[in-house]
């Protein structure tokens, strides 16, 4: 099995007087992009979180944010009485300096100007920290469990795709050998067109094979057919424990995939067999799109 990328976890955990939550979204990226936003007095954990959240995560682009409610009765901040005092007795001199006319209602003005709450200076608990690893534990299991939801829908979905290509490589083999003779045909009428030129046919005989040996796809259907097997060999087995880092060696398969699919269009040379060829490309193409999410 595999994991996405894609996922989302949140945690909540209570300390004393707080309630911390932990939210974090995962999108795809090439390695770990990571932002996030934690409030000043967690600000001395962020680098042990940083390292926890690489180890755990691996790739993605990944947003955290950490949210602390207060639930104590007194309030976080006190109103700064002294300097409100101060701005309105200037305001009142810029009115009269002014010749305007004093605020009618003076509180909401006031209470915008810098510095009007007072914060009360934060100390960080022990009690706090562990209700913020607790936090962050919860909503990095909840994401790990959404990316093992979402990588087994992946997972059916390539199984699908991998099978359809399978299928249609099969659908070559009738076409195959009928081009062949299709081809010599050809190439005996159009000589046979040309009047009053000599030629050796022994020779052109070893041209012939020559040519319809450059047309072979034995070897092109023999590494199409063992990519796909390596495809499905890495995908797993359905009931297996998810597995991380797979996106990038599944990416690559679907490469070698499509360097063969593009080799059997190029040799095909028969209509019906070029319609197979634009088949698989449809399916790998839908393989290569989401492979980009998988982890």
């Amino acid at each position: 099995m595999i994991y996405s990328m894609t996922g989302f976890g949140r945690g909540i955990s209570t300390a004393p007087n707080k309630k911390i939550t932990v939210e974090i979204k995962s999108l795809n990226s090439k390695q770990l992009d990571l932002s996030m936003r934690v409030p000043g007095y967690f600000r001395e954990l962020e680098v042990e979180l940083r390292n926890r959240l690489m180890h755990k995560l691996e790739r993605g682009k990944v947003d955290l944010n950490v949210n602390v409610e207060n639930t104590a009765a007194e309030a976080p901040c006190d109103v700064n009485i002294e300097v409100l005092l101060d701005y309105k007795k200037q305001i009142e001199n810029a009115a009269a300096t002014l010749g305007v006319g004093e605020p009618t209602d003076w509180f909401p003005i006031l209470m915008r100007m810098p510095e009007a709450l007072k914060t009360q200076l934060q100390t960080l608990e022990d009690t706090d920290i562990k209700s913020f690893w607790e936090a962050c534990d919860e909503a990095t299991e909840r994401l790990r469990e959404f990316r093992a939801s979402e990588g087994r829908k992946l997972y059916s979905f390539f199984l699908e795709k991998a099978r359809n290509i399978s299928a249609l490589l099969e659908r070559v083999e009738p076409y195959e050998k009928d081009r062949i003779v299709k081809i010599r045909e050809r190439l005996d009428t159009q000589l046979k067109r040309l009047t009053g030129i000599e030629y050796d046919q022994g020779r052109l005989e070893q041209e012939l094979i020559f040519y319809i040996e450059k047309l072979d796809i034995a070897e092109e259907k023999t590494r199409l057919a063992s990519h796909i097997n390596y495809f499905l060999e890495t995908l797993g087995e359905e009931d297996e424990k998810p597995a991380c880092g797979q996106g990038k060696k599944l990416g690559f398969i679907a490469q070698e995939m499509g360097r063969e699919i593009n080799t059997l269009g190029s040799k095909s040379n028969d209509a019906e067999m070029q319609k197979i060829v634009v088949m698989m490309k449809d399916e790998l193409e839908q393989i290569k799109e989401q492979v980009l999410n998988v982890l």
